[in-house]
């Protein structure tokens, strides 16, 4: 199931009309059809979004991805793949010819390795011998969800102008594809690389976290960015004024908390957040370092390019 619905990238301050223009160009530059509108298209179009100006884009669309990815599995099962859940990866030996995984559930045998692990990306990289090129530091994004009893203030997909300085799309508001909407997500540190509750902490975990000087760097860097994101976190008063600058109608009785995510961050040793696709190639394997947003978006096309660049 998917609709092509479009969306609006909302500037509602001056200062962002610069960026909201340089999204503009770089939209043309890859053949996106979208346009600048001013405030009376964005009334249509989002009748209780406030802006200056907006980017529309209506290619823009959703779809159901659990659906997308129970359908990936079903087409690799039934060309005679196989799927191993609860499988922990515990070790690469390498041969002259193959690969050798060590798992939980024995051992398998391949002449490729694709390391698509996400939140353990890295560690898969160091059971090759080799060094990450940056360390994955887990981000938990919290939504809220709009209750089925508020009112209709959201039609379909609403994003404030991103921070260039930073690779996090800030709090929007998304229609899903079986009629809700949601708000979020803020960006807050989490304690565990599988961290999806506040009170979830892996002792190990939050020690390489912020032992690590790449996340020490990032820390003080950008520390009131931080300190709002956590803020936020606790205060659902915060997050709905948030939500307020682009949708001003909006309030703490429409919303009810959702399902968090996780975001696996790359950071370098430097303190800066990797932005962009990394991939690493060391003998008979293949890594995939960082997959940022829109990674589930383009994740046809990582495979593509994954499996090309490893010769499939």
């Amino acid at each position: 199931p998917h609709e092509i619905c479009g969306k609006v990238i909302v500037a509602t301050r001056d200062s962002e009309l610069p960026h909201l223009e340089a999204l503009h160009q770089r939209g043309h530059a890859n053949n996106v059809d979208c346009e600048i509108i001013d405030k009376a298209r964005l009334s249509e179009i989002e009748p209780h979004v406030v802006g200056l100006q907006a980017l529309w884009i209506p290619q823009a669309g959703i779809v159901d991805y659990p659906a997308v990815v129970t359908k990936l599995a079903e087409l690799i099962q039934n060309s005679g793949g196989r799927i191993h859940l609860k499988t922990k990866v515990s070790g690469l030996q390498k041969g002259a010819n193959e690969v050798v995984v060590l798992t939980n559930s024995g051992e398998f045998q391949a002449q490729r390795i694709i390391n698509c692990a996400g939140l353990h990306s890295d560690r898969i990289v160091q059971l090759t011998g080799m060094k990450p090129p940056a360390r994955i530091i887990p981000f938990r994004g919290e939504y809220y969800r709009l209750k089925a009893s508020s009112p209709r203030l959201c039609r379909n997909l609403v994003y404030p102008v991103p921070d260039p300085a930073l690779p996090f799309l800030g709090v929007h508001f998304t229609r899903m594809i079986d009629g809700t909407i949601e708000a979020g997500p803020n960006a807050v540190l989490a304690l565990a690389r599988e961290g999806y509750k506040k009170t979830d902490i892996h002792l190990p975990d939050m020690f390489r976290t912020l032992t690590y000087p790449g996340f020490l760097r990032l820390a003080f860097q950008h520390w009131q960015t931080g300190a709002t994101e956590v803020w936020r976190s606790i205060n659902k008063g915060a997050f709905v004024r948030a939500l307020q600058q682009l949708i001003p109608s909006i309030k703490a009785e429409h919303l009810e908390p959702a399902a968090a995510g996780i975001r696996a961050q790359a950071v370098t040793s430097n303190g800066d957040l990797v932005d962009d696709f990394l991939i690493e190639e060391s003998e008979r394997v293949l890594h995939l370092c960082n997959a940022p947003s829109p990674g589930a978006t383009a994740s046809l096309n990582i495979g593509a390019t994954l499996a090309e660049t490893a010769g499939f």
